[in-house]
């Protein structure tokens, strides 16, 4: 599973522009699943049918955060905004690619107290990227406004511990594809959702869970973990305790019954499990939550180290007990 998450985690696919990893996901799956669609947005509904009439849907986002160019200088520097939830702090001296060149992201400051100051508090307002350009014309032949970018970072494989960009949320795109690939007699129709847009509003979510009659919603994401030096008091979800089993965040307060139904299933099948209330941010179970009459949701997460960086880290025993979760979940009565 490792090569799988390396694969998938390495590939250039920002908010808007999913296509890429769209494509990877159809390819491992397509020979797994009853029928594959992609929705006008860009989501992709894999379906593996049971032996019921319930459903149940698990969700993960394709997309990850990025930056798009907004402006490019006389001397070729791209200037850009966030797609996503980017800290303009993590981008100093960091590596970025757009359209598969590399770029570098400086700061602004024509004296010391400029300098400071804006290294002080840092904004898109006085970062650049150095894409190697000589001038404008020569920039905008590689990355015109409009351009959309991504950290460039490679997976790093230390044992128990992975560490790649994007693994939000593509972390559970390959906790998805693996569970697709190991499902045999599911008890319950079972949607898989890839979706789109996550990081700029749970733009895919909202739509991809409409034309079907689903029971239950299920995201899975990554969260917080709390376990490093003077990590959040308040945050209690950290690496090897096993998959997060989310009760509330900033987005929504997931149904009592799903919860439960996630709980019993890992302590029957004696996986560890732990349980997660965030103190900000959301997840794409906030979508399903509100789509048509509503739907019952819950969200298990990934305690994640570093998120929304380029190396964000994860544990393998932490990832390879939620494959086994959601595949015990398949088997049971909703």
């Amino acid at each position: 599973m490792k090569e799988l998450i390396k694969n998938i985690t390495e590939i250039y696919s920002p908010s808007g522009r999913e296509d890429k990893v769209r494509e990877f996901i159809i390819n491992e799956i397509k020979d797994y699943v009853d029928d594959i669609k992609i929705d006008k947005l860009g989501n992709l509904i894999a379906i593996k049918k049971g032996q019921s009439d319930k459903t149940i849907l698990f969700d993960g986002h394709m997309d990850e955060i990025g930056l798009v160019v907004t402006h490019i200088t006389e001397t070729g520097f791209l200037k850009v905004d966030a797609v996503g939830g980017v800290n303009p702090t993590i981008l100093l001296g960091t590596r970025l690619q757009f359209n598969g060149v590399t770029g570098v992201a400086g700061v602004e400051g024509e004296t010391l107290k400029e300098l400071r100051e804006n290294n002080t508090s840092l904004s898109m307002d006085s970062i650049f990227i150095d894409i190697g350009a000589s001038n404008r014309e020569e920039a905008q032949k590689i990355a015109p406004i409009g351009t959309f970018g991504t950290y460039d970072a490679n997976f790093v494989d230390l044992g128990n511990r992975l560490i790649s960009k994007a693994m939000d949320d593509r972390i559970a795109c390959s906790i998805m594809i693996q569970a697709i690939k190991g499902i045999k007699d599911n008890k319950n129709n079972i949607i898989f959702a890839f979706t789109v847009q996550e990081e700029v509003g749970l733009v895919g979510a909202s739509v991809a869970g409409y034309d079907y009659d689903i029971d239950m919603a299920i995201a899975i994401d990554v969260t917080m973990a709390g376990d490093t030096p003077k990590g959040l008091k308040r945050i209690s979800m950290e690496l090897d305790r096993g998959p997060c089993i989310k009760v509330k965040d900033s987005a929504s307060i997931s149904d009592r019954e799903v919860v439960d139904f996630i709980k019993e299933t890992a302590i029957e099948e004696k996986i560890p499990y732990q349980m997660e209330v965030l103190l900000f941010g959301g997840t794409n179970a906030a979508g399903y939550q509100k789509t048509k009459a509503g739907i019952p949701v819950s969200t298990i997460s990934i305690a994640t180290r570093y998120i929304h960086t380029p190396h964000e880290v994860v544990s393998y025993e932490d990832v390879e007990n939620t494959v086994k979760l959601i595949l015990a979940m398949s088997k049971k009565d909703i």
